[in-house]
């Protein structure tokens, strides 16, 4: 065989071969390559929307809690002030009693 021909069928083969091996994947492969990935994305999906549920149910009971908090403060001041009321009035009446 002539030198052209041998260089010609080698360049044919690989031309064949890199095309046959290069070939797509079919949509079915994918699917199935994708299948696991899909299912562990759609897990993590599903527990980042019960996290983010219980976390603004959290929020909602801490801002609940500061709100009753601050309530929780006003009353006792005004508490405070009764208590000092109480406490001035006792001591004039015992500076006003003579001691037996």
């Amino acid at each position: 065989m002539p030198p052209f021909v041998t260089k010609t069928a080698a360049a044919g083969a690989m031309l064949v071969g890199a095309l046959g091996l290069g070939g797509c994947a079919t949509k079915g492969y994918v699917r199935e390559q994708i299948a696991p990935v899909n299912e562990r994305v759609a897990a993590l999906e599903a527990r980042e929307q019960e996290t983010d549920g219980t976390a603004k149910s959290a929020l909602s009971q801490a801002q609940a809690a500061a709100g009753q908090a601050q309530n929780n403060g006003q009353r006792i001041d005004q508490l405070n002030a009764r208590v000092d009321g109480v406490e001035q009035r006792m001591k004039e009446s015992q500076r006003k009693r003579p001691r037996n």
